[in-house]
């Protein structure tokens, strides 16, 4: 089944694109730039659509994402450091976010062919993201059906929806993802943080599963401290 990967760049979307490519025909990596402040992630996207030999589409939402305001990933706001789980951490949603990217991805599936479009929400995002959440998947399956019906027919494919993110890292470890080549961290300096949301998450997952990290963080053991402080 011809899939196009939603790929942010980041470890869950990489380790999907290697998961589709080994599973299924992997079409695409498709990424988006919406003013982001981490926007190098999209290198980490190319980089994996280049090890994989596909190609890789980069649309521009920026100006959508400018209006979406109020987010610490698009609006000049601090990034909370600490576990996903506290409160603070609600900052980084961006209204919409997949929901819009999805969306544009459906259109270009239609466009050109393609039977599935796949993404890599899971159950570490649910506490945070509604939509990454199952009951999204449904209704935006749901929708699209209504959205193409006679035009196309297109799978979501999610199968991380209900995984936690060290079973991903696992999946990665299974499937040899350079985890060094993805990009996670939410600041977008010159290396990963170790002391974001994401950044936390990422170290604990490797860690739990066991996996090797060649990634260069300024804080790797502050998720030690974090994951505590959540409990």
């Amino acid at each position: 089944m011809k899939t196009i990967v939603v790929c942010s760049g980041g470890l869950d979307s990489v380790v999907l694109a290697h998961k589709v490519a080994k599973e299924r025909i992997l079409h695409s990596l498709i990424s988006f730039d919406y003013g982001q402040r981490h926007k190098k992630e999209l290198d980490y996207a190319a980089r994996a659509a280049e090890r994989l030999g596909v190609p890789h589409k980069v649309v521009d939402i920026s100006g959508v994402g400018a209006a979406l305001s109020g987010s610490a990933l698009t609006d000049d706001i601090d990034v909370p450091e600490g576990h996903y789980t506290a409160e603070n951490m609600k900052i980084t949603v961006v209204p919409n976010r997949n929901a819009i990217m999805l969306t544009i991805s459906y259109g270009i599936a239609a466009a050109e062919g393609v039977e599935a479009i796949a993404t890599a929400v899971h159950a570490g995002d649910h506490h945070i993201y509604p939509d990454c959440r199952p009951e999204f998947v449904k209704a935006f399956d749901a929708m699209q059906k209504c959205a193409l019906e006679g035009v196309a027919d297109i799978e979501f494919y999610t199968p991380f929806v209900n995984a936690t993110k060290a079973a991903i890292a696992a999946e990665g470890a299974r499937l040899g993802v350079p985890f060094e080549h993805t990009w996670s961290c939410y600041k977008g300096g010159e290396i990963h943080c170790g002391r974001c949301g994401t950044c936390v998450e990422r170290i604990e997952a490797l860690e739990l599963a066991g996996a090797h990290d060649a990634t260069i963080y300024e804080d790797h053991d502050y998720w030690k401290q974090a994951v505590k402080e959540a409990v």
